[in-house]
């Protein structure tokens, strides 16, 4: 399938990991921009978001032909987007409105694709429901001891120990993960 050079806009083990299963072979270069949310409904933010990381390593890329894959997530409860916590009583807070019912999940993703100085791009975004156990104060606070909540949206890896607490998933698992490969897949293909 492959015959570009493929870049990954970030540093995530999840995404990288992803992109080895489905058999390509990539460089990462992750995306320093800092994010600017725009868009009204989640899809709309986190297809923003990838675009923005995807478009930031491929202008840094400018002479070279080249496919880039931004991605993006965030969790959302009661219609309130959930990004990374800063502290650890942040996550708590995230984690116990989490506990005990269902919340939903988008990932964005951009691929722009630079062939001859001529720029295409593809976006789109997948949403999971992701319902969760309930969890007491203390199961939260072990959970955060682990240390897996900081640099995650919704304070959880849906891959680590957090899986316990996971009751149902409606959608892709990969979009909780962070990569949507099913939906990626489908538009690589129209640029390799």
């Amino acid at each position: 399938m492959q015959n570009k050079q493929i870049v990954l806009a970030s540093a995530s083990p999840r995404r990288k990991e992803l992109l080895e299963l489905m058999g390509l072979t990539f460089q990462i270069i992750p995306s320093t921009k800092e994010e600017v949310i725009t868009g009204g409904c989640p899809a709309e933010i986190v297809e923003n978001l990838s675009y923005q990381k995807a478009e930031d390593v491929a202008s840094q890329m400018a002479s070279e032909d080249v496919l880039v894959i931004g991605s993006d997530t965030i969790v959302v409860c009661d219609e309130e987007v959930m990004g990374k916590p800063h502290s650890e009583e942040e996550a708590f807070d995230m984690l116990r409105r989490l506990q005990g019912r269902s919340h939903e999940v988008y990932t964005g993703v951009t691929v722009i694709c630079r062939e001859n100085d001529r720029i295409t791009h593809d976006t789109f975004s997948k949403k999971a429901i992701v319902t969760v156990h309930s969890m007491s104060d203390e199961e939260i606070r072990t959970y955060l001891a682990k240390g897996e909540s900081m640099d995650k949206a919704g304070a959880y890896g849906i891959q680590g120990s957090f899986a316990v607490f996971v009751d149902e998933i409606q959608g892709e698992y990969n979009t909780v993960l962070g990569l949507p490969i099913a939906g990626l897949y489908q538009s690589l293909k129209r640029f390799l």
